[in-house]
């Protein structure tokens, strides 16, 4: 059972490296956001942010993507606020309509990758016309659950470290840490 004492969820914070300022994350969300706005702006797109990670940049790319779209979210996990995968867990399924439309799934990050895999092969099985993937963070190693794995749309590249912030969480907390972080010495 990991430690969930408040004291300790602060040292954390107080004590992690600083990857990329919020500033930082704020220009990588933009370039995501023009480019997919290149990408879908004229096809009527379903765009399903995956719960909990994928709220932040969720809700930060909507508000940057100036095209008609239908937002909505869906919440697959493996991990229930631990550090470590389990099998797929759905708990509440695509609720808008995507059959026969572009479907962009919005997620906080790409480690390993095996929910993100489930979930772009499901909404292919379930006829979505083309599936693609965008995350705030990519984390840099060759443990893919498919061989050269990446999304489509990528903020930032980052070391293979315990991340948290703008999204990611550390033991269900930190979702809300301004920027992305590393726990010291994972």
């Amino acid at each position: 059972m990991p430690n969930t004492d408040l004291d300790h969820i602060r040292e954390v914070y107080t004590q992690a490296d600083l990857l990329h300022s919020a500033t930082e994350v704020e220009a990588a969300i933009d370039t995501m956001a023009h480019a997919i706005s290149q990408t879908l702006h004229d096809r009527n797109p379903v765009l399903f942010s995956i719960m909990n990670g994928g709220l932040v940049i969720g809700g930060q790319l909507l508000t940057r993507l100036e095209f008609p779209l239908q937002a909505s979210y869906l919440h697959a996990t493996r991990y229930r606020n631990s550090t470590r995968g389990f099998g797929l867990e759905w708990k509440v399924p695509p609720m808008v309509e995507f059959k026969g439309r572009p479907v962009l799934i919005l997620d906080d990050i790409l480690d390993e990758g095996h929910t993100l895999a489930e979930i772009i092969d499901y909404f292919k099985r379930e006829g979505a016309a083309e599936v693609y993937t965008a995350v705030l963070v990519d984390k840099r190693h060759d443990r893919k659950a498919r061989p050269g794995m990446t999304a489509d749309f990528v903020g930032l590249e980052v070391e293979d470290r315990y991340l948290f912030g703008f999204g990611m969480d550390y033991h269900g907390y930190w979702r809300n840490a301004p920027g992305i972080f590393a726990v010291k010495g994972l």
